[in-house]
């Protein structure tokens, strides 16, 4: 079959002189060229927006929108496809999609780590085999019937190849996207996937390569060999000559200092001088570049620098060209009669066999439970590019006619499509219910305070850590205590990028020290900083990672901190504070985990407002010399915060100070009351509560208690305004009682509560950080947390959370 570049047209001249000029923007190169990739983006954008409600991958909203533009929809109307999608301009738009694949598979090579094929397991190896041979077994039975129906007179060898390869592929990249969208990442079943499919991914690289091979139009079998020969002998030579420059260039790039631009360059450079001796050697230049993308090192800065140059202008723009490339290709219609249709269903069955019940029945003789075995299955039945690039390689070739080339790519639409959901309906990990008995401690205060306490502490970046550690310093207690267990979990964003992914792989499974000599070289600020802190203190601390979208993240929050049995989970403000003192939003998503925590949390939560405490830099234990003040009105978020600010008091270099604000009795006569019964019986909590804080006063000098008589809020506010000289305020969310309700804020921030919120407002002068606390409620709703103005915010926090990625 002839490719399309030979058709007998004129060249098209690249730019026109202009339409006053007399000449037809679409009449020339470039102009046609940016129509078509502004309508091609256009499309799969909206595809993937239509299509995130069903959770499928961009994929599948690229390869459908590449069907719809070329002849199977819209290019039914020959006036558009003459128009947008002219024969001579193929030539041009191939080239691009090309190019830009080359550097996407740069990129996926980037996502395979060669050490961890050697280090998969028993169960992942035997499920990543029989994922290969039985599908491609299958492909090689289905190839006999397509040959004796609507593909004959095919070269028999290549065909058998290529039609074995389509149906054995599972989608590395797209699996990894899927599966982080489930958030089974973590879990045994996604890491078994995820292994499976990288040794599943190499295997299909080799075989491809040597359907390549035997597909050539070389009149004697040598050139097969040679082909094969050259492919083996490149692949040898980048392992022996190209690995070590890769490894020096990266070296050169240390952690914390830019990454010189003439590397990057020469990287680049290379990648497609790779990709140029392959497509020499006769396989394509993708495999070049995808060769030099799993050589390339992982540890450092130098391959997150060149994913960040590289991927958003080639995975946005230049792969959806490849998609249409195939679209235009693909003409549905070429599927006729009930053969055809038989011919499609029989595949995608053979297909789905092949992958699904292979993978089945060796998890389950591997004793995988049958639930997870039957997720493994749909997961490893995941097609994506590899599968379209083995399609369109096939279809150049020769290999396969209009309409075989049709079926296989909807066959590898619908298995792919139908992952999500039937992972969904299939694989429902079970919740964690670690009962009453033991999860005891879901607050700081406490009948035995003795016990050990259980932190979780969060940020976003290495912003938050000096402040963190200062907190958890301030609270680790006296040495006869049980201890402090603090789990900090760093909560990374799991975007739309591909390379997301980069972070799963950097990521150590929840709970377990992030940091290891085996595996972590080069570690960063954040590890190094918890490393340090763990030795000096003797603190317990544990990194943990949480790779999720953000408008879900609370959901890993709140699971890791019940799995751990935390008292508190402590959250980064979604604003920090400007040189000049004021606080400025970092990122307003940030607001909204915040929110949903609060909501959902399995203990109790704090809001650490942070203005630098203790500077910018750890301070050790010897050197503390904090004033933290707990302003108190009464209920059970402000009696949490007064419990914590107990246990910190008992740090040497920590002193304490208890403002408690109570509203005169001739005011309080004055009104009517309400609810007196519940009233009395908070107060009288609130009561206990004090005078154990007045025993220890009486013990500890470090402790200092003052009532304050005031005759409204007016008084209050002036009153706190008179306390803004400290170190750390520790307030009640939703403080209760007669003032504490007269108090009601009227800020942006309503998550902080009325006290926080005036801690935090600009008229209100102070350098001390605020830590705003909510104690645990067994049963605590959204209704709860709000007032009617925030009610009144929830639509605009609803129509957010759909935009979130």
């Amino acid at each position: 079959m002839a490719p399309i570049a030979t058709v007998s047209c004129n060249p098209m001249n690249a730019t026109s002189s202009g339409v006053f000029q007399g000449d037809g923007a679409l009449d020339y190169a470039l102009p046609l060229l940016i129509l078509q990739i502004c309508i091609v983006v256009l499309v799969t954008r909206v595809l993937a927006f239509l299509l995130r409600p069903l959770r499928q991958p961009r994929v599948v909203a690229e390869i459908i929108g590449g069907v719809l533009l070329g002849p199977s929809a819209l290019g039914r109307s020959s006036t558009y496809l003459n128009k947008v999608f002219p024969t001579k301009s193929h030539t041009v738009l191939d080239t691009l999609a090309n190019l830009g694949l080359i550097f996407y598979l740069f990129l996926v090579g980037l996502e395979l780590d060669p050490r961890s094929l050697r280090r998969t397991g028993k169960t992942a190896l035997s499920i990543a085999l029989v994922g290969i041979s039985l599908p491609f077994a299958l492909g090689i039975g289905f190839s006999f019937a397509l040959r004796g129906t609507i593909s004959k007179g095919v070269n028999s060898t290549p065909f058998l190849l290529f039609t074995g390869v389509a149906l054995c592929v599972t989608a590395f990249p797209i699996l990894a996207r899927i599966l982080a969208e489930l958030k089974l990442l973590t879990t045994e079943v996604g890491r078994m996937a995820m292994s499976a499919a990288a040794v599943n991914d190499v295997a299909a690289w080799i075989l491809l390569a040597l359907a390549i091979a035997l597909s050539g139009n070389g009149r004697s079998p040598l050139v097969s060999l040679w082909v094969f020969l050259c492919g083996c002998g490149f692949v040898l030579a980048c392992i022996f000559i190209l690995r070590p420059i890769l490894k020096w260039m990266a070296q050169r790039c240390p952690e914390g200092e830019p990454v010189n631009e003439m590397y990057v360059c020469a990287t680049l450079s290379i990648v497609l001088a790779a990709g140029f001796v392959t497509d020499t050697i006769g396989i394509y230049a993708f495999f070049g570049a995808f060769s030099v993308g799993v050589l390339m090192p992982k540890e450092g800065p130098f391959a997150a620098a060149l994913v960040e140059k590289v991927e958003d202008l080639v995975s946005g723009l230049f792969v959806p060209l490849f998609f249409v490339s195939s679209g235009l290709k693909t003409n549905v219609a070429t599927i006729q009669g009930l053969q055809s249709w038989g011919l499609l269903a029989l595949v995608i069955c053979m297909a789905c066999f092949g992958k699904i019940v292979g993978t089945i029945v060796v998890s389950l003789l591997c004793k995988v439970p049958f639930q997870e075995s039957l997720a493994l299955g749909f997961l490893m039945n995941t097609k994506g590019l590899v599968e379209l690039i083995v399609l369109n390689i096939g279809k150049d070739r020769g290999v396969l006619n209009d309409q075989t080339f049709a079926i296989m790519i909807l066959m590898a639409l619908f298995t792919t499509f139908m992952t999500t959901p039937l992972v969904i309906a299939v694989y429902k990990p079970a919740k964690i219910n670690l009962g009453k008995e033991y999860y005891k401690h879901r607050t700081i205060q406490r009948k035995d305070p003795n016990t050990k306490l259980r932190i979780m502490t969060c940020f976003h970046s290495a912003r938050n850590i000096p402040t963190m550690l200062n907190l958890i310093e301030a609270s680790r207690g006296t040495e006869k205590r049980n201890g402090l267990c603090v789990y900090a979990m760093h909560l990374m964003e799991l975007s739309e990028r591909s390379s997301a992914i980069l972070m799963v792989h950097k990521a150590r499974r929840n709970g377990l020290p992030f940091w290891s000599t085996r595996t972590q070289s080069d570690a960063n600020q954040i590890i190094v900083a918890f490393e340090a802190f763990r030795q000096l203190s003797h603190v317990t601390v544990r990194q943990m990672t949480a790779i999720s979208a953000l408008n879900t993240i609370h959901e890993d929050i709140c699971a890791s901190a019940e799995r751990k049995r935390a008292a508190m989970i402590i959250l980064p403000f979604h604003k920090h504070q400007r040189l000049d003192g004021q606080l400025e939003i970092t990122r307003s998503d940030f607001r909204y985990v915040n929110r949903r925590v609060l909501e959902h949390a399995p203990c109790s939560v704090g809001i650490l407002v942070d203005r630098g405490l203790g500077g910018a830099t750890h301070i050790s234990a010897s050197n503390v010399d904090s004033i933290v003040k707990v302003l108190f009105f009464g209920g059970p978020d402000d009696r949490e915060a007064l419990s914590y600010g107990l246990r910190m008091a008992e740090h040497p270099g920590v002193s304490l100070v208890v403002i408690r604000l109570l509203l005169d009795p001739k005011v309080s006569e004055e009104e009517v009351a309400v609810d007196i019964a519940d009233e009395e019986e908070a107060r009288a909590t609130d009561e206990e509560l004090i005078a154990e804080l007045k025993k220890k006063k009486s013990k500890d000098g470090s402790i200092m208690y003052e009532e304050v008589m005031v005759d409204g809020v007016a008084k209050a506010i002036e009153a706190i305004r008179e306390q803004s000289r400290c170190n750390l305020f520790l307030v009640g969310r939703m403080p209760e009682g007669r003032l504490a309700a007269a108090l009601k804020q009227k800020g942006e921030c309503l998550e902080l509560g009325p006290v926080g919120g005036l801690l935090t407002s600009p008229e209100f002068s102070t350098t001390a950080s605020v830590l705003v606390i909510q104690q645990y409620h067994s049963q605590l709703s959204m209704h709860s947390l709000a007032s009617p103005m925030e009610e009144e915010e929830e639509d605009d926090f609803t129509g957010r959370e759909s935009d979130t990625t």
